[in-house]
């Protein structure tokens, strides 16, 4: 089940946090997310009351970006972040949005993966994006269906 994030669930999501990414975002981070971005969508996903995955996704009008994805190690290559990705998607063409976006480290190699079989198509290099080494990032955007309306374009 996904989820939105609640305070309950930080201490969790930060443990979590420190794990998998060596960026990780401070929890005040993910309690700007919940209460203070307008835009945001922090979520968690849950199975049997254990966190398994937890992502973050703005939707800022006609644009969805994808802030973050994190799966337990031990849950990996079981679907989660499809599931997670599936939810986001979902979300941003039900709130009409034209393009969904994210930046993902040149390194990481299953989450490109991930998100070519999704749709995502490589547009550009941010060079050293990331401040704990300087590792460079894909911007990588997915095409939605938007609120396109064939007869007000003459079609």
């Amino acid at each position: 089940m996904i989820r939105r994030m609640t305070a309950d669930d930080l201490a969790e999501i930060d443990r979590l946090e420190k794990i998998l990414f060596t960026s990780p975002w401070p929890q005040s981070a993910y309690e700007y997310e919940m209460n203070g971005n307008p835009f945001g969508n922090p979520s968690v996903l849950e199975e049997d009351g254990e966190i398994i995955g937890y992502c973050d996704w703005w939707i800022m009008y006609e644009h969805a970006e994808i802030a973050t994805i994190g799966v337990k190690p031990d849950k990996r290559r079981m679907g989660y972040a499809q599931m997670m990705l599936d939810h986001i998607v979902a979300d941003a063409e039900k709130n009409g949005c034209e393009t969904l976006s994210l930046e993902v480290r040149v390194s990481n190699d299953p989450a490109i993966r991930l998100y070519e079989k999704n749709g995502f198509i490589q547009v550009n290099i941010r060079k050293h994006y990331y401040d704990d080494n300087g590792e460079d990032a894909y911007l990588m955007v997915k095409p939605l269906g938007g609120n396109y309306d064939d007869d007000a374009a003459g079609n």
